[in-house]
């Protein structure tokens, strides 16, 4: 269950030493490279990454030493060979004297300090890329509440805080579109936590202490947001109940005009809690109604109050009966067919939470607090959410999911299948890996597990390296039907041994959104084609069985592959290419 109290610095180094040589079903290296001393953040990420059932092995470079890592070729850090790194960094180190005498120079030569300083630290960012393929994760630095000028700070050209924001801003800008680099905005962590707090002079001057011990839990929390995005275990799906939780009071005890809605206290808090739901369902997070209600009330409620934020538009499939919440749960996923430990469930009753925790531990469940008016800032402590990248596909996915509720009706007022699939009039749009698509490529290669034939998993710059390969065919399926645009749904990635010709498939999958449509069967014809158009008389494949991927187990064999040896299928041509007549297939 979602906590609200985030445990002490000392649970975690506890916890670290109970955890040693433990193996968990996922596994990361995580490197931390720091300009001062961060004493227990390594214990409090392997701990909260064995939470979330993740091995994470860690390296922490000596006092200081951060440029030297990177800067030597044969240093420990290299060897360690990191997923991730941290560097953090702060603004005494950035700034040396001038953070205490900036006005002891002009102007010209302060902004000539800061120019020197993003170079250095962009440099060193780029000799830690050519040497490592680990994501880069570089903190920005914290903006001082204090200024030696005090009240006129605001008033100085190119003042004390104003060099601090420049800092930030370019290297934000330097960074932005490199999908190996992120800038973690420590002065907003600092902004939130309160600095008073997240500094303690105390630790500051006795060990250069510059996070307080107390608040280094919180800091590995807010970088476990990187960890889980790289490893795609974001969370995609928020189940909501509705009586207390997205309104106050009993829809059908206190009737439509008297639940609290409304943009003054209590009925405020329900709104500005909605307000954060809504702006979560715009970026891509898919919503959802988990309720035990009168449906005509609930509904009207959705539709009519003048006060709701949400309408029935927003949420994907909406379970407002009187049956137990349990099955309720366990039909929204399979209708929206996203695993269980993609969703995030909040109910305002505690007896409800416990049952869910204990039937479906799989789901977050999370410890909404007794207030309404801390739901909306619960909701936003949640790092369950992150990606890497935000797609196209993810700001529609709300809009796709009522999309596919029409693909629902259809389905079942058609005769059979074959009926449904004609009827849906379905495109799909061969593309090429551009700087378009690879964000999306690299993605579903991150995140889809049911129908994946190998579960090989690549970053954003390795798809990037395999869109510049020759010897690969490396591309992505756009599917459309008369009810809308699902987006990039499916990816192909080709071994191209023109020499021997013969093809090798390294990657196939295909979103679970789209299964059962025939979509896989036009992608793989198309790649069978495409290996003729070339010469190859061969193209082999591999399916690699894991505990979710069951429902691609017959793709190969279905298409004339015969199995080869251990878990490798070869296609020989001796038949001709399955034509799969229901789609339209067009090549971008």
């Amino acid at each position: 269950m979602q906590s609200q109290v985030e445990p002490n610095l000392s649970y975690y180094i506890a916890k670290a030493r109970s955890i040693n040589g433990r193996i968990f079903q996922k596994k990361i290296k995580v490197a931390i490279l720091s300009s001062y001393t961060i004493n227990g953040l390594e214990e409090a990420l392997r701990v909260k990454c064995a939470e979330s059932n993740i091995t994470c092995a860690t390296y922490l470079c000596g006092y200081g030493q951060y440029n030297q890592d990177i800067l030597d070729q044969s240093s420990k850090l290299y060897e360690f060979s990191p997923n991730i790194t941290f560097i953090i960094i702060d603004t005494r180190t950035v700034l040396s004297t001038l953070f205490y005498t900036p006005y002891t120079i002009a102007a010209n030569d302060r902004r000539t300090y800061i120019d020197k300083r993003v170079a250095d630290f962009v440099n060193l960012v780029r000799t830690f890329k050519n040497r490592t393929d680990s994501k880069l994760v570089l903190t920005n630095c914290s903006i001082p509440n204090y200024s030696p000028y005090g009240i006129c700070e605001v008033r100085t050209e190119y003042g004390l805080q104003e060099m601090v924001s420049d800092f930030n801003s370019r290297l934000s800008e330097a960074f932005r579109g490199d999908p190996q680099v992120f800038l973690f905005d420590f002065n907003s962590f600092v902004s939130k936590y309160g600095e008073i707090n997240v500094l303690d002079y105390r630790q500051l001057l006795a060990g250069d202490i510059k996070v307080s011990l107390g608040y280094i839990p919180h800091l590995a929390e807010e970088l476990m947001g990187y960890v889980k995005a790289d490893l795609g275990l974001n969370r995609k799906c928020i189940v909501l109940d509705l009586d207390n939780t997205l309104w106050g009071g009993i829809i059908g005890e206190d009737g439509f005009d008297r639940i609290d809605l409304s943009l003054k206290p209590p009925g405020m808090a329900f709104v500005e809690f909605q307000r954060v739901l809504l702006a979560l369902y715009q970026r891509g997070i898919i919503l959802a109604i988990n309720s035990r209600n009168n449906e005509d009330e609930a509904l009207r409620a959705i539709r009519e109050h003048p006060y709701m934020i949400l309408r029935e538009e927003n949420f994907a499939t909406m379970k407002i009966n009187w049956n137990d919440k349990i099955s309720n749960m366990k039909e929204i996923a399979e209708e929206l067919n996203i695993g269980l430990d993609s969703i995030v469930y909040f109910d305002d009753d505690p007896v409800n939470r416990e049952l869910m925790l204990k039937a479906i531990p799989e789901i977050m469940t999370v410890n909404l607090p007794d207030d309404p008016s801390l739901y909306a800032s619960t909701l936003m402590r949640i790092n369950d959410f992150n990606t890497l990248a935000i797609t196209s596909e993810d700001s529609n996915r709300g809009k796709m999911y009522k999309q596919e509720q029409k693909r629902i009706e259809l389905k079942k007022s058609a005769s059979n299948l074959e009926d449904f699939l004609k009827q849906l009039e379905i495109k799909v749009t061969m593309r090429k890996a551009n700087n378009f698509t690879v964000p999306r490529i690299a993605q579903l290669t991150l995140k889809t597990n049911q129908f994946n034939l190998t579960t090989h998993r690549y970053q954003e710059e390795d798809i990037q390296m395999f869109a510049n390969d020759q010897t690969k065919l490396i591309g992505c399926a756009q599917t459309m039907d008369k009810f809308g645009d699902n987006g990039i749904t499916g990816v192909y990635i080709v071994n191209k041994n023109n020499a021997d010709k013969e093809w090798f498939i390294d990657t196939f999958l295909l979103s679970c959104r789209v299964m059962g449509r025939g979509i896989e069967n036009a992608m793989l014809g198309y790649i069978l084609s495409k290996a003729k158009e070339e010469g190859a008389v061969k193209v082999k494949a591999e399916f690699i069985p894991t505990k979710k991927n069951k429902p691609c187990e017959q793709l190969l064999p279905n298409f004339g592959f015969e199995k080869e040896v251990g878990q490798q299928w070869v296609y020989t041509y001796s038949v001709p290419v399955k034509q799969t007549n229901h789609i339209e297939l067009i090549e971008d």
